[in-house]
């Protein structure tokens, strides 16, 4: 109840100023008319995003396929992207509020709501596939509910992961071929990858988002960026920072596809069946995608004058063990919480083994 009271005050709230993104999404109860459901579906990414990109090609379109095949209910989208409502980061809350009905929420801005979800972002060094990570965490989400139970604290349903990367690289404005070239630089990061730079002498994380990289890089503000080739192909980041360092950090589940919880409650069980299932197409869907174009992406940033440089092995794994055990510290949080962290993890790392993946550190031998 409390939460549709604030949702139906900060809608006011948005009417009063004129903001016309938020006056648009209504009350609790989504039917307009018999058989159709309006939908307002949020990020606070532009559409040219990948994930968003494909939340318009793929999820939307099937979803409405699906529905019509098998249901007389009808949905009736309204895509709201790129700040018209919420930024990047504001997307939880937006959702929560019920400001959209469903979002793409970015999770790595949310490590104090969600510190599940770090899952992949305290386990580096260990997958490079964008499909079998998604696979994992969207397992562990189903198999452990406490990954579950933080969205509904915050009036959110978890409908699936999204993982839209291959795998953080580096890229600097100056050539990066080693870790000693990155020992007192200032690099720029999202949030936990950051702890990263704990194992490189002197190195200086810069928290920003994805759409903050250019400029940060353009003034100097940082001096390389971890990102990966399909965003530095879509933000064009080879104009800044043309040197990329193939460091193979890993693939992490960074996106999560949330539904309000008052309007998720008011939807009939074959339209709550079709976006349930459709979210795990996206997931898998959004995956294949990120592997297809991080080849391309690659490409297309040599071809732009960029330089790619393969971090040895050796460097690779020497990274990995100089850093503190982000993992062990990740888990022993949750389980102090109440919450089955080393449990998570081990299940997690199981995983990426049955999948053949094999860790440059084991970060699960210290708990």
């Amino acid at each position: 109840m409390m939460h549709r009271i604030a949702r139906r005050t900060v809608l006011e709230m948005g009417a009063a100023l004129g903001c016309a993104g938020m006056a648009a999404s209504t009350g609790a109860a989504p039917a307009l008319a018999s058989g159709t459901i309006r939908v307002t579906a949020i990020d606070g990414y532009p559409a040219r995003a990948m994930w968003v990109r494909e939340f318009s090609n793929f999820f939307i379109p099937e979803v409405d396929r699906r529905l019509a095949e098998m249901s007389p209910y009808t949905l009736r989208w309204q895509e709201a992207y790129g700040g018209t409502i919420v930024k990047p980061k504001g997307v939880l809350e937006g959702v929560e509020l019920g400001l959209g009905d469903m979002g793409i929420v970015t999770t790595v801005f949310h490590n104090s709501a969600l510190p599940s979800q770090a899952i992949a972002f305290v386990t580096p060094f260990i997958c490079t596939d964008a499909r079998i990570v998604a696979r994992a965490v969207d397992d562990i989400a189903r198999e452990f509910p406490a990954m579950q139970q933080e969205f509904d604290a915050v009036n959110q349903v978890y409908l699936a992961t999204g993982v839209v990367l291959d795998s953080y690289q580096l890229f600097g404005s100056r050539p990066i071929t080693n870790l000693a070239d990155l020992e007192g630089k200032k690099v720029a990061g999202a949030g936990y990858n950051l702890r990263y730079l704990e194992g490189i002498p002197n190195a200086v994380g810069v928290r920003g988002g994805l759409t903050d990289f250019y400029n940060m890089l353009q003034t100097g503000v940082a001096d390389a960026g971890m990102l990966w080739p399909e965003a530095a192909n879509t933000f064009k980041i080879v104009e800044v920072a043309p040197h990329m360092l193939k460091a193979d950090i890993g693939a992490v589940n960074s996106k999560t596809v949330t539904i309000n919880k008052d309007f998720w409650d008011g939807l009939p069980n074959e339209v709550k069946t079709v976006l349930q299932e459709v979210a795990v197409a996206y997931r898998d869907h959004v995956a294949e995608v990120a592997m297809t174009v991080a080849e391309e992406s690659r490409e297309a940033f040599l071809a732009a004058g960029g330089r790619i440089v393969a971090l040895p092995v050796e460097e690779r794994a020497r990274w990995a063990e100089a850093m503190p055990n982000i993992a062990a510290e990740w888990a022993a949080g949750l389980d102090a919480a109440g919450k089955p962290g080393t449990a998570m993890l081990r299940a997690y790392i199981g995983k990426l083994r049955d999948a053949g993946q094999v860790p440059a550190r084991d970060w699960s031998a210290d708990v």
